[in-house]
């Protein structure tokens, strides 16, 4: 006589819960384990060097007087005689940085009379900047500073920079690559860092009017800096 096997609903389903259970088992050991693409990250510097070829500098004149109006407009005579040397001198982008009045006091707080400042900034090629210098002084001011010399293609210079940058990351790369045998394949992602791009001030002061104040260019380097990944095979 043949049996017949009544399953009840509880056991029904713990049955089907052990076939689905095995089943996702087989699945997953026939796939086997998901894993992250092999990659390798390395750092990457690249620097490039030139020679500056543009100088600002920054003119001022200071002037003392009994009134604010007399120690003012004394100073604006002096500030209007110096922007006119300047731009003679072969001076561009003329920007005034400052122009302030102060109060002079003693040491009982009494104002004893008035100080006026005015200054004004002017670029030129750096085997002008001496002139420039001399001409501000020739011309009434009584202070200098600069000059900053920088690079009117540092763009351009900062792009070959990045360019070396993601060769030396690539170079690493392979070096690791030899040490732990893979090959480094295609980027994948970089990174590049924020660029210091700020000029390099050099201090510069007045010589006697018999002589031209000296300028050195000297030479510059625009950097770059990146973190790049590679694919490894």
């Amino acid at each position: 006589m043949r049996r017949v096997l009544i399953l009840t609903a509880p056991l029904a389903a713990a049955v089907l819960a052990v076939v689905v259970f095995a089943a996702v088992g087989r699945t997953s050991a026939a796939s086997g384990d998901i894993t992250a693409a092999d990659v390798v990250t390395t750092t990457g510097h690249g620097d490039i060097t030139a020679v500056p070829d543009r100088a600002t500098i920054t003119a001022g004149v200071h002037t003392e007087a009994a009134t604010a109006a007399d120690a003012l407009s004394e100073n604006a005579k002096l500030a209007n005689a110096v922007v006119a040397a300047l731009k003679a001198a072969g001076g561009s982008d003329l920007q005034t940085q400052q122009v302030s009045l102060s109060p002079q006091t003693d040491n009982g707080g009494h104002v004893t009379g008035y100080a006026a400042d005015d200054s004004i900034s002017a670029s030129s090629g750096v085997a002008a900047a001496g002139g420039l210098i001399d001409a501000a002084v020739g011309a009434g001011a009584n202070t200098v500073s600069g000059p900053t010399l920088d690079l009117s293609q540092q763009d351009d210079l900062y792009r070959q920079a990045l360019a070396k940058a993601v060769q030396d990351a690539r170079a690493k790369a392979e070096a690791l690559g030899r040490a732990g045998g893979f090959a480094v394949g295609p980027v994948s992602t970089v990174v590049e860092s924020a660029p210091d791009s700020a000029p390099v001030p050099y201090a510069a002061i007045a010589k006697s009017a018999d002589a031209s104040t000296p300028v050195e260019a000297g030479t510059q380097d625009v950097t770059a800096d990146v973190t790049v990944t590679f694919a490894i095979r």
